[in-house]
């Protein structure tokens, strides 16, 4: 059975990744190629931070009044570098071994 060696694309550094997700919703999920999850996650963004900003009572601050849309862009930022920190891992650790 052949068993060729396949060579990885080195990845981002996933502190790069991280930067560009904090900097702009979704971009960091663009950067690890899913672009249509990052779609779907300013979709959610969006949506629930529409639907808090309307049943919030007034006098909010800003972040309480869009909390769906900030907890969903805080989950969208941890996607993001968790994905690129895991093919960061993988990419050293196939590396270390060939």
């Amino acid at each position: 059975m052949f068993m060729g060696t396949l060579k990885m694309a080195r990845p981002l550094h996933p502190y790069l990744v991280l930067v560009a997700a904090v900097l702009l919703p979704g971009a960091g999920q663009v950067i690890n190629g899913m672009p249509t999850r990052a779609l779907i996650m300013l979709f959610f963004m969006l949506s629930l931070g529409f639907v808090t900003m309307q049943l919030a009572p007034p006098g909010r601050s800003f972040i309480g009044s869009h909390a769906g849309g900030v907890f969903v862009y805080a989950i969208a930022v941890m996607d993001a570098y968790m994905i690129a920190r895991y093919r960061w891992e993988m990419f050293r650790t196939r590396a270390a071994v060939q």
